[in-house]
């Protein structure tokens, strides 16, 4: 009877080590990984846009946008050589788009018309049947459609002001797909997961997490940052019914311990993993102020003379008192680390060289990443 009690409670043991812990958060397998193969294609073309309100390039500082006019007009049977045009209304315009993975001749996606000259707004404007090509130079969708700028603009003879963007657009569901990738997803043996964020203790739970749903020797670690998945091992009748059990299965991502702060808006983000040993911080304000206050001497009504300007500058240091040695805490919490922080009653700029100087003391146990 004492055998059985001690093997069941060490069983329990067991099961509550590997059980998660109640304040674990999970996340899908398709929301740390990439699936080799399954991605994007980056596509760009070189186009016209048409149509503006006298917004368009000024040719004699776009020579380009009149070349690309008169190739498209020469195609389409009107001779133009020779012949001097200056239309406003007319803009050349990069266009880019995304052809997404097992996209199919005639499916449409969305493109971004943007302005390459001096053109003010392409608001209104048409664009042209443009071809777009992806980096191995084949031609893999073709744009054409009505551009839906984002700004306006509006200039009179005294003043101007421009809100948004207006050089730049999107044409929704723009460009037809012409032409698809040559890839069999369906003759796959093997499949690796490529981690956004690589990390060994992330890779091995996700392991861990597909070898326990079929079973063992079915994903093997290959490094930090890759997972290796054998396909026939795992059992499915097809490699995309093994991605869609592989991609929902849930695994709890190890996060590495990051503060990232951004100088030009004072932002400061703390990962829950951050942690600080125990320090003293002293903090004060040195401020210089510099004044130019130039005056005119004049010379007396009947001397011969002229007129000269005297510089003059005054120069003041205020010290402000700032903060006096002050302790903080080592703190084993994120919300401890906040507190011991705040507790130095200093502004965000403030703590961004506060942290810069904790981190180099060796105190700041986060990587400090500096936008």
């Amino acid at each position: 009877m004492i055998g059985l009690r001690a093997a069941i409670c060490a069983l329990a043991l067991i099961c509550l080590g590997l059980a998660p812990r109640a304040d674990a958060q999970t996340v899908r397998i398709k929301d740390l990984v990439e699936f080799d193969g399954v991605r994007s294609n980056d596509l760009v073309g070189y186009g016209l846009v048409v149509g503006l309100n006298g917004t368009g390039d000024g040719l004699r500082n776009a020579p380009f946008t009149e070349d690309i006019m008169s190739n498209i007009l020469e195609r389409l049977g009107v001779n133009v050589t020779g012949e001097q045009f200056r239309p406003k209304n007319v803009a050349a315009v990069f266009v880019t788009g995304r052809l997404p993975p097992f996209a199919r001749s005639g499916g449409q996606i969305d493109v971004t018309v943007s302005a390459i000259g001096d053109a003010k707004s392409l608001l209104g404007g048409t664009l042209i049947m443009t071809p777009l090509n992806a980096a191995d130079g084949q031609i893999y969708a073709v744009a054409q459609g009505t551009v839906i700028a984002g700004g306006v603009e509006a200039e009179g003879d005294a003043a101007r002001i421009v809100q948004g963007v207006p050089t730049s657009g999107v044409i929704p569901a723009g460009a037809r797909v012409e032409r698809e990738i040559d890839f069999d997803f369906s003759e796959l043996s093997s499949l690796r997961l490529a981690l956004r964020e690589p990390d060994f203790t992330t890779a091995a739970r996700i392991e861990t997490a597909i070898n326990r749903s079929f079973g063992r020797g079915t994903a093997r670690m290959l490094d930090s940052g890759t997972v290796n998945v054998d396909l026939v091992a795992s059992g499915a009748r097809s490699p995309a019914h093994a991605v869609v059990d592989i991609e929902n299965l849930p695994v709890q991502p190890e996060r590495r311990a990051r503060v990232v702060v951004d100088q030009r808006s004072g932002t400061i983000v703390m990962g829950e993993d951050v942690r600080i040993s125990r320090v003293a911080v002293s903090q004060g304000n040195l401020t210089l102020r510099i004044e130019e206050a130039p005056i005119a001497v004049q010379p007396n009504p009947f001397a011969a003379g002229e007129t000269v300007v005297v510089p003059r500058t005054n120069i003041g240091v205020a010290d402000d008192p700032g903060i006096s040695l002050a302790e903080v805490p080592g703190g084993t919490s994120l919300s401890e680390v906040i507190a011991g922080l705040n507790a130095l009653g200093v502004s965000p700029r403030d703590m961004i060289d506060i942290l810069k100087s904790i981190k180099a003391a060796g105190a700041l146990h986060a990587e400090f990443v500096v936008m």
